[in-house]
């Protein structure tokens, strides 16, 4: 079994193409830190085409929070620009991509409003 953030980046790779980041075109790099590793994902978007790697590369916006937060985010138990403004998620680059980028990110389970 997979965890969250594997499957959310897996399922976005097998889409090809996403309506929702239609108007969008850059790189996002998403760095976790979960102990000593520190998984990375590169998301590439052209105008809606979306790719997934691993690849250690320079990206229009990198985004670096802790792993278990972001498996609370691509599962809807938190919300990333909650978190973005309590200081747990640090952005640098072109921020509009990240806006965009969170449209994927699901709701909270079962309609539930978040704390």
């Amino acid at each position: 079994m997979t965890d969250p953030t594997t499957e959310f980046f897996k399922d976005l790779d097998a889409r090809g193409h996403e309506p929702l980041l239609e108007k969008a075109t850059g790189t996002l790099r998403i760095d976790l830190s979960n102990g000593k590793r520190r998984p990375r994902w590169l998301v590439t978007v052209k105008k809606g085409d979306v790719t997934v790697s691993h690849a250690n590369a320079k990206a229009d916006c990198v985004v670096r929070m802790d792993q278990a937060l972001f498996e609370q985010i691509v599962t809807g138990k938190e919300n990333a620009t909650a978190a973005m403004l309590r200081g747990l998620v640090a952005v640098e680059g072109n921020s509009q991509l990240l806006v965009l980028f969170q449209r994927l990110f699901p709701g909270p389970p079962n309609g539930r409003k978040q704390s």
